[in-house]
C-alpha cells in the first residue's frame, strides 16, 4: 500500500527526449478558492417545499453562517495556499501541493498519495533530497522542517496512542520519542524518523477564507532514501489513507470536517483537494471493500466498455490517487487490451523495451487525428465511470505514439490518476462509498461520450504530451516482474 512506483528506465530516458525539444516544463498554477460563486439574495424563493426551495435555502444558510458548506452541510477546509494541486513532471508526474506546518508557518510542496496514511516532511536531516539548485525550488517555497523553529512542535512520546512503534523504543515510554519508519518495496527506498505534532495551517473554502490552525501527527523525516532523494515527493508526502495517523482522519475525529474528502483531476494537469466534501447528490457511487487490519480505498468493478464491446469482468481495486497508470491482472488485462487492439485503426508500434506499455501505435505526420476506441468501467452499483484518458501520448522529433495507458499486473488491480482525469473523486470515508462527478476542475462539467473519440496530436494536454507519465503504487508483498521502480 504505502509505496511510490516509478518506472525510472523509461522515465529517465523519455524526458531526455522532451528536454531536447524543449516541450518538458514545470507546471505552475496561482492558488484560489473554489465555490465562490456568491449568493444573489435579491432572487424570490421558490415554492416551499419544492427541491429549488431547498437548495436556495441551503444557499441562504451558507451566506448567513459567513462559511462554505458541502451538500451534506459540513464545512469545506482546504490548505492556507489554496485547494489546487499540480502535477509537476519533472517529479515523477505526481499531483503536488503547497501546505504551511508550524508557528510561524514552513512550507513544504507535497506529493498527495491516497494510497499511504503517513503525512511526513525532511526534517532535522541526516540524508534528505536537496532543495537548492533544483528545477522547481525558483516556482514553490520549500524547507526543511526545524522543530526548534516552531513555537507549537510537539514531539510524540512512546506511549502515546499514534506511536505504533513504541515496541522499539528504549528505556521509559513517557520519556522517550516514537520512532517511525516506512520501507517500500524496492530500490531501497525509505523514510525514517521521529513522529511529531504541530499546527497544520487550513482555511475555509468560501469568500472569508477564515484561519483554521489544527494539530496534526507527522514524521520527521530525518533519512531518506531511494527515490524520496531526486525522483519523487523530495519535499513530502501527504497520505490520505484510512489509517488514525492520516490527516483526514485526525480532522474528521477533531470535529473539524465530516469524514470524507474529494481531489479533482483535471485534462491540464491542474488538480483540487477539499477536506470535509461529500460530493453532490448528482454523482454516482460505489462502495468499498474494507480489510479491517488494512483498510484501503478498494473497490469493485463489475464491467468492462471498450468502444462497441461489452466484457463481463469482475474484479477488486485499489482507487489511487498517486498511482499514474492503471495496472490490471489477468484475465481482466487480455480481455481489455485485445478488444481496444481489434477496435484502434492506426497501425501498431514496433515494441520497444523502454517502453512499458504493450499497445502502441503510429499517429500519422500528415494526419490532424487518430480515433481510439472509447472505454468505460461499471461500478458495483451499476454506476457508469467513463475513462476520458485511457492513452498517453509520446513525441519525438520522428513520430508521434500513443499506447493505451493500462499495465499488466501480476496480483494488483489499480485504477490509476490517468482514469481519474477529468473527474472530481469523493473519498466518503462515513458512507464507506467512493463518489465521482465529471469535472474540469474549474466547476465547468463535460458529459460528452462517444463510442470513438479523437485524439488530436496537437492539441494534447500539457501533461500528457510531455511524454509518460511515472507512477507510483504501494502494494503488500506483491511481485513484479515488469522493468519498474518501486519507491
Amino acid at each position: 500500500m504505502q509505496s511510490l512506483l516509478t518506472i525510472l528506465s523509461f522515465f529517465a530516458i523519455f524526458l531526455t527526449i522532451q528536454e531536447t525539444n524543449g516541450e518538458l516544463g514545470i507546471l505552475t498554477l496561482k492558488m484560489h478558492h473554489r465555490f465562490s460563486d456568491p449568493f444573489n439574495s435579491k432572487h424570490p424563493f421558490p415554492a416551499k417545499g419544492s427541491v429549488e426551495y431547498y437548495s436556495q435555502l441551503a444557499h441562504h444558510d451558507v451566506i448567513l453562517r459567513g462559511r462554505k458548506l458541502s451538500d451534506s452541510g459540513e464545512q469545506l477546509l482546504t490548505f492556507s495556499d489554496g485547494n489546487s494541486s499540480f502535477r509537476i513532471s519533472s517529479l515523477g508526474f505526481l499531483h503536488y501541493t503547497a501546505v504551511s506546518l508550524g508557528t510561524p508557518g514552513q512550507k513544504f510542496m507535497v506529493a498527495l498519495d491516497t494510497g499511504s496514511d503517513l503525512f511526513w516532511v525532511p526534517c532535522d536531516c541526516s540524508r534528505c533530497a536537496s532543495i537548492d539548485n533544483t528545477a522547481y525550488n525558483s516556482d514553490f517555497k520549500m524547507s526543511i522542517y526545524n522543530p526548534r523553529g516552531s513555537s507549537t512542535s510537539r514531539k510524540i512520546k512512546c506511549n502515546h496512542s499514534m506511536c505504533s512503534h513504541h515496541h522499539e523504543c528504549l528505556g521509559t515510554e513517557a520519556m522517550n520519542t516514537c520512532p517511525y519508519s516506512v520501507s517500500y518495496v524496492s530500490s531501497q527506498t525509505s523514510t525514517s524518523g521521529i513522529l511529531m505534532e504541530d499546527l497544520l495551517h487550513l482555511e475555509t473554502e468560501d469568500s472569508d477564507g477564515e484561519v483554521i490552525d489544527a494539530f496534526v501527527t507527522f514524521g520527521c523525516g530525518q533519512v531518506q532514501s531511494g527515490s524520496f532523494l531526486d525522483i519523487a515527493a523530495p519535499n513530502g508526502l501527504f497520505g490520505l489513507g484510512l489509517e488514525k495517523i492520516s490527516v483526514p482522519s485526525i480532522l474528521s475525529r477533531e470535529g473539524y470536517i465530516a469524514d470524507s474528502f474529494s481531489m479533482c483531476f483535471g485534462h491540464d494537469g491542474t488538480g483540487r483537494i477539499s477536506f470535509g466534501d461529500k460530493g453532490s447528490f448528482e454523482q454516482e457511487v460505489t462502495p468499498f471493500n474494507l480489510d479491517s487490519s488494512h483498510p484501503t480505498y478498494n473497490i469493485t468493478v463489475t464491467q468492462l466498455r471498450v468502444g462497441s464491446s461489452i466484457i463481463d469482468s469482475t474484479f477488486t481495486a485499489l482507487f489511487d490517487s498517486g498511482t499514474s497508470f492503471t495496472y490490471l491482472t489477468d484475465p481482466h488485462y487480455t480481455r481489455l487490451t485485445q478488444r481496444f487492439h481489434a477496435q484502434t485503426k492506426d497501425s501498431r508500434h514496433p515494441s520497444d523495451q523502454r517502453i512499458p506499455f504493450e499497445y502502441c501505435y503510429d499517429m500519422s505526420p500528415s494526419a490532424n487525428t487518430s480515433l481510439i476506441p472509447s472505454m468505460s468501467l461499471t461500478m458495483r452499483g451499476e454506476g457508469q465511470f467513463y475513462v476520458y484518458d485511457p492513452v498517453i501520448v509520446i513525441s519525438t522529433n520522428r513520430e508521434v505514439v500513443y499506447c493505451l495507458a493500462v499495465i499488466k499486473s501480476a496480483e494488483l488491480n489499480i485504477i490509476g490518476q490517468n482514469f481519474m482525469t477529468g473527474y472530481r473523486i469523493v473519498f466518503d470515508r462515513e458512507e464507506l462509498v467512493l463518489g465521482w462527478k465529471n469535472s474540469d476542475c474549474y466547476d465547468i462539467d463535460n458529459s460528452t461520450y462517444a463510442s470513438s473519440e479523437p485524439l488530436k496530436p496537437n492539441n494534447v494536454p500539457p501533461a500528457v504530451a510531455a511524454g509518460l507519465e511515472g507512477q507510483h503504487t504501494r502494494t503488500r508483498n506483491t511481485a513484479w516482474t515488469s522493468d519498474v521502480f518501486l519507491l
